[in-house]
């Protein structure tokens, strides 16, 4: 795919993208080292730290010039989520360049800011640049399955490495949404919705199939899977959504009632998804499993949900749910995240913004809710003050959210260039 003439961040990324990270099933072990090799050619002394064989977390710190100043730490992951083949255009772990962009599995989520990252890092050895405050890095396992094997890990056994942290930058935050030509927004994450994956089960007598059985577990809990996953939660608005939402009505040109979504959500695009599930928690049935023969009625059936709830709205979504899937189901939460939020505000957001502003005269920083879900979930409870900004200027055509866990996953080689310098500047001077 590389040749001499290719940006340097390319050829890192190619190259992380066809190391198969996926998770669950492969071991991020392999990428840890490939970006260890790139940072301690630069001079940057690594450490690789794991408590499970294989799921590998990779830490390193570069010293700023004022040391008395907290440290700001960077994050990522190095695990992707799995992709299978046959649906994709190119093979998703090929790294392929095509079309001006580099494809496959991890190229928005999130090996490009590694990448980003680990580009900026080198130049600056080859230049005697230096970060005005230490910058903490870390490149961390099993984000996409609840970081247990990473960042929580992490926290509980290596605590020293966050110690002097306040604040931190990660994936999801920074990009750019054109809603026309004069209109291009970049999204700076500041809160992101809570995580719970519960685990609903049924039971209920088995037998033949071909008998009659009014106490069926998989009846019950299908039409319990039904009513959640058919459930609209009641509108929230949070105060760095309806400043999103205030900064948009000059561009759409009409008010945007939260309370009247469906009338203007239509309006913005890519944008539209990302709006939409940050008013409300969400409640989607994932899974569905039961039953082990086509003749046999099973005594039990089991489905999973993955709720995402709002920052202070846990509670509501817990009691919603329960109430949804109604009496003789079991509903159990397996994996818990946080919801996290700050503000937008403060030397790091000025930065941010300035940032962009130099590289895109155009920019407008606003901030945002990430509906999913970071390694922030982790930092967040410790003090740190966690923010989105994985920075890229995209084609106003490519409908970037819908590539997160999508197909064809890709990423513009400009965008990424374009990431380089504005991340250049942000961590030079903040």
């Amino acid at each position: 795919m590389t040749s001499a003439e290719e940006p340097e961040v390319a050829t890192i990324l190619h190259h992380l993208l066809r190391i198969d990270t996926s998770n669950p099933g492969r071991p991020e072990r392999p990428a840890a080292e490939y970006v260890a090799a790139l940072l301690e050619e630069a001079g940057i002394t690594c450490r690789l730290l794991e408590g499970t064989p294989g799921r590998t977390n990779l830490i390193a710190r570069v010293p700023g010039r004022d040391p008395s100043r907290p440290a700001l730490l960077i994050h990522g992951h190095l695990d992707v989520v799995p992709a299978i083949a046959s649906e994709w255009t190119v093979d998703p772990f090929s790294g392929e360049l095509r079309d001006g962009c580099l494809w496959g599995r991890g190229a928005v989520d999130m090996k490009d800011m590694i990448a980003m990252v680990v580009t900026v890092l080198r130049q600056w050895a080859r230049t005697g640049v230096q970060p005005e405050r230490d910058l903490v890095i870390a490149f961390m396992a099993d984000e996409e399955l609840g970081s247990i094997t990473g960042a929580r890990w992490l926290v509980a056994e290596h605590p020293e490495v966050f110690a002097d942290c306040t604040e931190a930058i990660g994936e999801v935050g920074g990009f750019s949404i054109s809603l026309d030509e004069q209109a291009r927004l970049y999204l700076v994450q500041v809160a992101e919705k809570g995580l719970a994956w519960m685990r609903l089960q049924a039971t209920g007598n088995p037998g033949h199939g071909a008998m009659i059985h009014p106490d069926n577990a998989v009846t019950r809990l299908a039409a319990a899977v039904s009513r959640i996953g058919s459930q609209v939660f009641p509108t929230h608005v949070l105060p760095e959504v309806a400043l999103l939402l205030r900064q948009l009505e000059p561009v759409v040109g009409c008010e945007l009632d939260p309370e009247r979504s469906a009338d203007w959500l239509p309006r913005l695009g890519g944008l539209a998804r990302i709006i939409g599930a940050s008013l409300r928690n969400t409640a989607n049935p994932t899974r569905f499993d039961a039953g082990y023969q086509h003749n046999v009625v099973p005594s039990s059936a089991q489905a999973v949900i993955d709720g995402r709830f709002l920052p202070g709205h846990e509670d509501e979504l817990m009691a919603s749910v329960r109430e949804l899937a109604g009496e003789g189901i079991d509903v159990e939460v397996f994996v818990h995240g946080v919801a996290v939020e700050t503000g937008f505000d403060g030397a790091l957001v000025e930065g941010m913004s300035a940032a962009l502003l130099a590289e895109d005269p155009a920019a407008i920083p606003v901030p945002y809710l990430l509906t999913g879900g970071t390694d922030a979930k982790v930092f967040g409870p410790m003090g740190i003050r966690c923010f989105g900004f994985c920075p890229l200027r995209l084609p106003p055509d490519l409908d970037f959210s819908a590539l997160f866990h999508g197909i064809d996953e890709r990423v513009p080689v400009s965008s990424l260039e374009f990431g380089v310098r504005t991340l250049h500047r942000l961590l030079s001077t903040c």
